[in-house]
């Protein structure tokens, strides 16, 4: 448990607990949601900003690096973006509030606000635990996002887009998912700021009905300045299978999480992680995946690019349940660091109750190959060139799996354009 009551409140924490006054005049919700409003706003209070002495945090010393926190500002909203892939159907949340959606056939989308006013989305805004500090944020001050419903043995040839949109101040969204059984789909969750100074947080929860095959994209585009708390949960039922790509290309000090729950025997869980990292940027990336049940299996792969002075983490954690036999499970988290100043901390984890499984973790932390270099230096080509190459190649390889060549392209694209900027 982490208790500050010893300890004076920091800037950010008393911004973060006063804003509430304020703003509960403008928060949705019936009696219910306002309930749950106050018992995450008060597990704030007693909490305070995780420090590394907590060991889910201990690598985001959040206590010490969140300094300051953008206050909220009704004017900081923008329209929808041009969407990743042409023909997407588009979801889009400016500044906190949702403001228009497409349309799909077996895809039903309602504003997340008229769930809270009428109360039934009041269970989903409980809490992680004490260490939850993006559940606790995020319950007090959510005013808006999408549920998304996919009816059962629909398959969607289109992606959903859903554009979280926040070019400066302060915001909190929540984007429920259901995919019902035998449906087919693919998100893209693009996390979309401005050079202002941003503070917001994400929840995303998606439900896999048994046989359904859903991708999901979280594409962190973010200003400099701007500080984002993100968390993914995921139940993924009988013979189902999620694969999630995260690429995470900005911002100043972020923290994704990422919570799996292989409930249904014969499900697969796929992750694939890209953090390209610079300037002086803090990104971390926090991933606990739980085998509940018997011939489950996943994989979690994560690259990492660091230049610069940035400091990136990977903490994964599979826990494999003593009933849950013939789990096949393996991660392995690879970084490139192609600075001196820059440093990435892994801790990959393994928890296992069962006997008779198959799992595996591993991290390495490299430079680029002097020889590699050297090889395509005496074939005529510049040092620069060559070294966006090869850090083109070590990332690539991910985005290749995703077998969708329009998709495939535009995240080179983004890859590219960051390589220019920073490698």
């Amino acid at each position: 448990m982490n208790i500050h009551t010893s300890q004076p409140r920091t800037p950010a924490e008393t911004a973060l607990i006063d804003a509430f006054s304020e703003r509960v005049g403008n928060l949705p919700g019936n009696a219910d949601v306002a309930i749950a409003r106050d018992t995450a706003l008060e597990a704030l209070k007693i909490q305070g900003l995780p420090s590394r002495r907590v060991e889910s945090w201990h690598y985001t010393d959040f206590r010490t690096l969140l300094r300051v926190v953008a206050p909220f500002d009704p004017a900081a909203g923008s329209q929808p973006i041009m969407s990743l892939l042409p023909g997407s159907t588009i979801a889009t949340v400016s500044n906190g509030v949702a403001i228009s959606a497409g349309q799909a056939d077996g895809v039903t989308f309602q504003k997340l606000s008229e769930k809270l006013v009428d109360g039934t989305f009041a269970p989903a805004l409980a809490t992680r635990g004490t260490d939850d500090l993006i559940g606790q944020i995020n319950a007090t001050y959510v005013t808006g996002g999408w549920y998304i419903d996919i009816a059962e043995g629909a398959e969607i040839e289109a992606p959903i887009e859903l554009q979280n949109l926040q070019k400066s101040g302060q915001a909190h969204v929540r984007f429920p998912v259901r995919a019902g059984k035998g449906a087919k789909a693919t998100i893209i969750e693009r996390q979309f700021g401005g050079e202002g100074e941003a503070f917001s947080s994400s929840i995303s929860h998606l439900t896999v009905a048994d046989g359904a095959e859903v991708i999901w994209i979280i594409l962190r585009e973010q200003g400099d300045a701007a500080v984002q708390l993100g968390q993914f949960n995921t139940t993924i039922g009988k013979d189902a299978k999620l694969t999630l790509f995260i690429v995470n290309t900005g911002g100043k000090l972020v923290r994704q999480e990422v919570h799996v729950l292989a409930k249904g025997e014969g499900s697969d869980f796929q992750l694939r992680g890209i953090n390209l990292l610079g300037g002086e940027s803090h990104t971390d990336v926090t991933m606990t995946v739980g085998h509940l049940v018997e011939n489950t299996s996943s994989t979690q792969i994560v690259r990492n690019v660091v230049t610069g002075r940035a400091r990136g983490v990977f903490q994964g954690m599979i826990r494999v349940a003593k009933i849950a036999q013939k789990t096949d499970a393996r991660m392995a988290c690879n970084t490139l660091l192609l600075s001196d100043d820059g440093e990435f901390d892994a801790k990959p984890e393994l928890e296992i109750f069962a006997d008779d499984v198959a799992c595996g973790h591993g991290a390495t932390v490299t430079e680029i190959s002097q020889d590699h270099l050297f090889y395509l230096m005496a074939r005529g080509i510049p040092e620069k060139t060559a070294r966006g190459l090869l850090v083109k190649a070590f990332v690539a390889e991910i985005i290749e799996e995703l077998e969708n060549e329009p998709l495939v392209e535009a995240l080179e694209g983004i890859l590219e354009d960051w390589l220019s900027a920073h490698a």
